[in-house]
């Protein structure tokens, strides 16, 4: 794997072994950063279910404002943290070792002093299929408030694998096919992010 722009272009990434975490291909990387170039500096990220952490060290390298990752899986964690150290970075992180819905509740029990995020990804392993719902359920939920206005969740998932059109206050306004894999965006219903409204491409937008 490698960082494909940004301050860190070109710089390797290592995989954690065995197949409980799969890494989001360079090329879905790629594809998904070219739909949140206008969004992503100075953002906050929350990359849930972060394994090596490739899409929240992309997040940093293209500027986001702080990238917060949620994992884990042990092997997961020491990739992560390798990964972050090998690359110098030192700030604008933070690394939380939970499990995705305790931290989620967590956040939401701390009410106004909240972390709230403008940009959310999310890549359960494969065979988890239930937490997308579960995780989609929490970010949508009306006692969540950890998404700031305009905030867009992001699902990357098996092609034939179809999630709900709505969550909760979450409703898809995207669908990004690739091979095997797609990406659901996810925007609150009260202010859904216009900037992926203004294309003549239905929902389901397939990429070669």
């Amino acid at each position: 794997m490698r960082i494909i722009a940004g301050s860190l272009r070109s710089r390797t990434l290592e995989a954690p072994p065995g197949l409980a975490t799969r890494p989001t291909s360079d090329r879905l990387r790629e594809t998904l950063f070219n739909v949140l170039a206008a969004r992503i500096q100075g953002a906050a990220f929350l990359d849930l279910y972060a394994g090596s952490g490739a899409v929240g060290i992309e997040a940093l390298s293209r500027g986001a404002g702080r990238v917060e990752f949620v994992e884990q899986a042990p092997k997961a964690l020491k990739a992560l943290r390798g990964n972050l150290e090998r690359l110098g970075l030192s700030v604008g992180f933070r690394i939380h070792a939970s499990a995705v819905g305790a931290f989620l509740r967590r956040s939401a029990d701390a009410g106004p002093k909240a972390e709230r995020y403008e940009l959310v990804f999310l890549d359960p392993p494969w065979g988890a299929a239930p937490q997308y719902a579960v995780t989609l359920g929490l970010l949508g939920g009306s006692t969540s408030g950890l998404l700031a206005d305009g905030a867009l969740v992001i699902a990357e998932h098996r092609r034939k694998e179809r999630l709900e059109d709505r969550y909760g206050s979450l409703e898809r306004t995207r669908l990004l096919e690739q091979s095997d894999a797609a990406l659901s965006f996810y925007a609150a219903a009260a202010s859904q992010n216009t900037s992926l409204q203004g294309t003549n491409s239905p929902l389901a937008s397939k990429v070669a």
